[in-house]
C-alpha cells in the first residue's frame, strides 16, 4: 500500500534546549529521529553535566526507544547558551564560571563554530528547532518587573531566534526549516506568566513572520512557531500554576484533551519535512483548539 510519509532520511537536526526527557525539545528531537533525521542537541551549560550523566548512565534510555524498538542516538551534544552570540559577548565572570569554563565558546557563534569542525564548512544543516525560553523575573507580574528582569526575557527567549537564524541560516542546505516554539501567553492575558515573558512570546511570533520572508528570500527556508498547550515540563512547573492550566485547557477545548510532548514533536517533523513544504511565517496551535474559545465551555454536571 502506498503511504505519504514524513521522510527525514539524510537530513540533520539540531535541537537547542533539550536537558531532560521531559520537555518539547527532547520530544522534537524524538519525533524527528523517528522521521528518520540524524539529531544534534544544544544544551544550557549549567545543565550540561547532568544531562550527560544522565545519558550515561541510561536513566534516559526508556524515553529514547523510538517505534521500531530501537534507541535513539544524538549525534553530538553542545553546550549552548543562546544568552551570548559571541564569546566576546559572555561577561568574564560566566566564562570563568564552574558550570561554564570548561566548555569554552559556549555563545552561538560557537555552537557554528563546532559544527563547522564535526561537519565540514560546507552546507550541513537542515533543521534547526529553538526550544529554549527563560525570564529571571517569570513569577512578578508585568508592573513588578525590572527593566533588567524585561529585557533578559527577551534576549534569551526572543532575540535568540533571530540570532539563531541569522548564523545558522548559512549552515543550512537549501529548503531548510526553523520551527520555535511559542505560547498563548503571546496574544491573550494568563495571570503569572509575568517577567516579560509574554512579550517575549509575541515578539517571536512577530519575528517569525519577517525571519520567514527574508530567511525565504535569502536562502530558501522557512520559519515557523509553533503554540503549544500547556504541558507540565520541568521549566513549566517552576512557574508554579501548571497543571491548574492543564485542567482548564483541557476543560475548556473543543477537544477536551491535554497535549503531550509527542504532539508538538509530531507537528515540528511535520513542518521540517517535505509535506511541509509551503507552509512558513505561520503560528500553529498545537492545543486541541484551546486557543479559538472566546468562552469557558459548559462542565458535565456532577452528582
Amino acid at each position: 500500500m502506498a503511504m505519504l510519509p514524513i521522510d527525514l532520511r539524510g537530513k540533520r537536526a539540531f535541537v537547542a534546549g533539550v536537558a531532560d526527557d521531559g520537555g518539547f525539545g527532547f520530544a522534537i528531537a524524538k519525533s524527528l529521529a523517528e522521521a528518520g533525521a540524524t539529531v544534534c542537541v544544544g544544551t544550557w551549560p549549567p545543565a550540561f553535566n547532568i544531562f550527560q550523566t544522565l545519558l550515561r548512565r541510561g536513566k534516559l534510555d526508556e524515553s529514547m526507544v523510538l517505534r521500531d524498538g530501537s534507541k535513539m542516538e544524538l549525534e553530538r551534544v553542545y553546550p549552548f547558551d543562546a544568552d551570548y552570540d559571541t564569546y566576546a559577548d559572555m561577561p568574564e565572570d560566566v566564562r570563568e564560571s564552574r558550570r561554564y569554563k570548561e566548555h569554552g565558546d559556549v555563545s552561538v557563534d560557537g555552537t557554528v563554530a563546532r559544527l563547522k569542525a564535526d561537519f565540514g564548512d560546507a552546507p550541513n544543516l537542515d533543521i534547526v528547532v529553538h526550544s529554549l525560553a527563560n525570564g529571571p523575573e517569570v513569577k512578578n507580574p508585568l508592573l513588578e518587573t525590572s527593566r533588567k528582569g524585561y529585557l533578559a526575557a527577551i534576549g534569551v527567549s526572543a532575540y535568540s531566534m533571530v540570532s539563531m537564524v541569522q548564523r545558522l541560516g548559512p549552515l543550512m542546505r537549501p529548503g531548510g526549516s526553523f520551527v520555535s516554539l511559542s505560547y498563548l501567553a503571546a496574544e491573550r492575558v494568563i495571570p503569572g506568566y509575568g517577567g516579560g515573558m509574554s512579550t517575549a512570546k509575541a515578539a517571536l511570533e512577530s519575528d517569525t513572520k519577517l525571519l520567514a520572508y527574508e530567511a525565504g528570500r535569502k536562502w530558501g527556508h522557512r520559519v515557523n512557531t509553533i503554540s503549544a498547550g500547556p504541558l507540565g515540563s520541568r521549566a513549566a512547573t517552576a512557574i508554579g500554576f501548571i497543571g491548574e492550566m492543564i485542567e482548564y485547557c483541557k476543560q475548556n477545548s473543543p477537544i477536551p484533551q491535554a497535549i503531550t510532548a509527542a504532539d508538538v514533536g509530531n507537528m515540528a517533523a511535520f513542518l521540517a519535512s517535505p509535506l511541509g513544504a509551503a507552509v512558513t511565517g505561520t503560528t500553529l496551535y498545537v492545543d486541541y483548539g484551546y486557543h479559538a474559545m472566546g468562552k469557558t465551555a459548559p462542565q458535565p454536571a456532577t452528582t
